[in-house]
């Protein structure tokens, strides 16, 4: 008889450890996948499923639509931001740094006057003279603060800021040796007129050519079209139009009331963007057209006539000390300067005429160019008495109280400073309407975007809930 064993045998081999799999040399190690990748998987795999497909339309449709009203809502801002800068930053200071220009002209303009009448200088332009000078510095204090530091329009006012009281001095000396009757008077002024001619006016021109380059810089900004915005908001009318047509081929029913309504939204944004930018840009345009472009025509024809007045008289202080050759020909340098600033004058007046769209801004031009004419008969006049040698009689008809040439500078001043007024006046109008025109767009286009958004996700769940 037999008996089974108390203790079963272990098998070969228990209790001992296995030996380690070996990898063999250039086998793939098998790696884990990304979770991008798994997510890219996961969502391949639902949109098998009509939900899928249905939850994939709407986060599209979604991202397109508010991504369409936040591009309009930025870009749009940045237009309207541009169009504010035109109004009331980037124009303000180019008729500024115009109106120092004119002011500093003037004044020399107005010196060489008060010098010619000697003892005999009016308080009329005595005042006229400080009340230039008085302008001059208080355009400067805004050009300076409205200046970005370290910038070449800084370093203008801040030279400008140091030869004004220069120039001052110079001239309140040439007074004072003038009126004591020592001829060093004449070379006073003469000197102040050449820091004037030299240093200072050169440094107003190069603040009012870089104001006019903000001016232009910000115009650019204002004016493109928004492609980025009206490329996505036809984008998202397509995908919404594709949406609805592919509801109506699956369900045959005609409308979907969310997607209807996102379209309906996403139409009204991308027409009041097209239409609400264009009349802005209408806008913008002529008041570049009809008020910038005659403005900056106005200042400079005004400034010529500045500087003929100022030559005119400094042909008669200098009394033929300052020539000039030209071609091997000696010239009174004051007399060839003026008839510079005459034709520059003409030239400018005759630009100005045809850039006037109106009576109001035609007339005054017109009656400038009727004066200008008067006036080089009468310097002709003048000139001719002072080449015979008649100093007084030349004097008279260039200062005189009578048919002198000064009475045709005041007149042309006078309907220049008319014209810039008008010109300034038809500017704010037209740039006021253009900013207006995209008031409230930035805003409401970020609201209708949202409003599309969410119609489009409420449709897109309206069908969702059928396979619930």
């Amino acid at each position: 008889m037999t008996h089974p064993p108390t203790k079963s045998a272990a098998p070969p081999g228990a209790g001992t450890a296995l030996p380690a799999q070996r990898t063999r040399p250039g086998a793939p190690t098998p790696s884990r996948r990304t979770a991008f990748a798994e997510g890219v998987e996961q969502l391949r795999a639902a949109a098998t499923t009509e939900p899928g497909r249905l939850r994939v339309i709407g986060a599209v449709l979604a991202v397109l639509i508010v991504a369409f009203g936040a591009v309009t809502a930025w870009q749009m801002t940045d237009r309207a931001a541009a169009a504010d800068d035109v109004l009331h930053r980037s124009q303000p200071l180019s008729s500024s740094a115009a109106d120092i220009y004119r002011s500093l002209a003037d004044a020399n303009t107005t010196a060489s006057s008060g010098f010619l009448a000697g003892g005999q200088e009016t308080a009329a332009s005595r005042q006229r003279y400080e009340s230039d000078i008085s302008t001059a510095a208080a355009k400067l204090v805004t050009a300076a603060a409205n200046s970005e530091p370290g910038s070449p329009a800084e370093a203008a006012v801040a030279k400008l800021n140091k030869l004004l009281p220069e120039y001052k001095g110079l001239v309140e000396r040439a007074r004072v040796y003038n009126r004591q009757g020592y001829p060093v008077g004449g070379a006073y002024l003469r000197y102040a007129n050449e820091k004037m001619q030299q240093e200072m006016l050169p440094a107003a021109e190069d603040l009012y050519t870089k104001e006019n380059a903000r001016l232009t810089s910000d115009y650019s900004d204002a004016t493109p079209y928004p492609w980025a915005a009206i490329a996505l908001g036809l984008l998202a009318l397509v995908a919404l139009a594709w949406a609805q047509l592919r509801h109506y081929r699956r369900t045959n029913r005609l409308l979907n009331q969310g997607l209807v309504a996102a379209s309906a939204a996403t139409v009204v944004t991308l027409l009041w963007l097209v239409v609400g930018h264009t009349v802005a840009r209408a806008g913008l345009d002529d008041s570049y057209d009809h008020g910038v472009r005659s403005l900056t025509v106005l200042h400079d024809a005004r400034i010529a006539s500045l500087k003929a007045r100022g030559n005119e008289n400094l042909s008669l202080v200098a009394r033929g000390a300052e020539t000039v050759t030209v071609d091997g020909q000696t010239y009174d340098a004051y007399y060839y300067d003026f008839d510079k600033d005459m034709t520059a004058l003409g030239k400018g007046l005759t630009e100005a005429a045809a850039l006037a769209n109106d009576t109001a801004g035609s007339k005054p031009v017109a009656a400038a160019e009727g004066n200008m004419k008067v006036w080089k008969e009468r310097h002709a006049a003048a000139r001719t008495e002072d080449e015979n040698g008649d100093y007084q009689a030349a004097l008279d008809k260039v200062i005189g109280t009578k048919d002198a040439t000064g009475e045709c500078f005041d007149s042309v001043d006078a309907n220049l400073k008319t014209a810039l007024a008008h010109e300034e006046a038809e500017f704010q109008a037209q740039a006021t309407d253009g900013r207006d025109a995209m008031s409230g767009l930035p805003i409401g286009a970020a609201m209708l975007g949202v409003a599309a958004a969410a119609g489009a996700l409420s449709g897109i769940g309206r069908r969702l809930s059928e396979y619930r």
